[in-house]
């Protein structure tokens, strides 16, 4: 068929033309919204799952629900390289300068930008976070050098110039599991001071599944500030409409047992669901795709997914760690205890935990409960076994 007019998105972050199956997130996203908007108070979101289940998708639907809410939304994605101090002095004044424009700043809108000004000198005292605002500092807010202070002083002068001009703010962090923990101990507790004082400004968020434990750590009240929904694989009903409608939309129908096929090597997975879609279009001839298109097409996908999706997240690692994970694979896609992979490779436990923890701070693995560990890449079990053998050396 038309390559051109191939309607799946196996892209970072990329919009599927149908979202399927999370309804529910997105309805909690809005009204968190409107209720904030009202007054009142409400759990922020912040989701957490594997890679690949589509966090960042929903991210980019919050904030085009935000801009339907009239809400300010900016949106970053955390890094270990970058500073977070800087990071929230930019993203402030972008909220504020997409609040309200320089010319038409009112008094508490210009009030807020010189507590903007005070925490972006503070943070990078050569002045070059602080373009768009003209305005003098304010000498004792947002200026003490203590990050707990002073991004809640922060939060609140931007929530309070939202307020008067009748809109909110919204700051969008994907991969909030990198936040060091007095970055997210001061992130978590600037929420807090907005939500005593009933302003419309607040943050969601996306990481991977140890995020509920991390902000735990930080800040004992961090459950009583937010829900952490987990999204995961699509249930069948909602995998089949993510791989049916697209095409359906296009004029292109599947054959049920084709349908059977992808989803089933898919395990409702969506990204994984977008891959096969493409692949099995760009395949198909004709109108209809069928059961022998998607069994020609699984080659294809393995392969695209091996060399996008899995190789890059392997390339970073050593042979140790490699080692390590390939002997994880061997027991399995579960969470596995320590112990056991340890057995695996003729070792004891307290040999290889550098191992794992290097691999729990690269992204690679988390905790699901104490002993124990998971991939955070869906199906990357089956990508170790292929990618190399539990007693050969890595590949070069």
């Amino acid at each position: 068929m038309d390559r051109a007019r191939n309607p799946y998105t196996p892209n970072a972050g990329a919009p599927p033309r149908h979202l399927a199956g999370r309804a529910s997130e997105v309805d909690d996203f809005r009204t968190l919204l409107r209720r904030l908007q009202r007054g009142y108070t409400e759990k922020s979101l912040v989701i957490t799952g594997l890679r690949g289940v589509g966090k960042t998708v929903l991210l980019g639907e919050f904030q085009r629900i935000a801009d339907d809410e009239n809400w300010v939304a900016v949106e970053t994605e955390v890094s270990k390289t970058t500073r977070f101090g800087p990071q929230m002095a930019n993203l402030a004044r972008r909220a504020l300068l997409k609040t309200s424009p320089r010319a038409r700043w009112s008094d508490r809108v210009a009030a807020a930008a010189a507590v903007v000004k005070s925490f972006s000198l503070t943070v990078q005292p050569d002045g070059s976070l602080t373009g768009g605002l003209d305005i003098a500092a304010e000498p004792g807010t947002a200026d003490t050098g203590d990050l707990n202070e002073d991004l809640a002083d922060l939060f609140e002068a931007v929530g309070r110039a939202a307020k008067a001009q009748d809109r909110g703010v919204v700051f969008l962090f994907d991969e909030v599991q990198f936040l060091g923990k007095p970055e997210l101990e001061a992130l978590i507790g600037a929420v807090h001071r907005t939500v005593q004082r009933q302003l419309p400004i607040t943050f969601a968020g996306a990481g991977l599944p140890q995020l509920p434990g991390l902000a735990g750590d930080a800040k004992s009240y961090a459950e009583r500030l937010f829900r952490f929904p987990t999204i995961g694989e699509l249930p069948v009903e909602a995998a089949v409409d993510a791989l049916v409608q697209p095409a359906h939309a296009e004029g292109v129908a599947y054959e049920d047992r084709a349908v059977e096929h992808i989803v089933a090597y898919t395990e409702g997975y969506p990204y994984f669901i977008q891959e096969y879609g493409r692949a099995v279009w760009d395949l198909a001839q004709g109108r209809s795709i069928t059961h022998a298109d998607a069994t020609e097409a699984q080659t294809f996908v393995e392969a695209d997914l091996d060399e996008s999706f899995f190789k890059t997240r392997v390339q970073r690692s050593t042979p140790e760690e490699l080692r390590y994970m390939r002997a994880m694979a061997e027991l399995g896609p579960s969470p596995q205890k320590a112990a056991d992979v340890a057995e695996v490779l003729g070792r004891t436990s307290e040999q290889v935990a550098p191992l794992r923890a290097r691999l729990v701070s690269k992204g690679l693995l988390y905790t699901p409960r104490y002993g124990f560990a998971r991939f955070t890449v869906p199906q990357f079990d089956r990508f170790m076994r292929r990618y190399m053998d539990l007693d050969a050396a890595p590949p070069a």
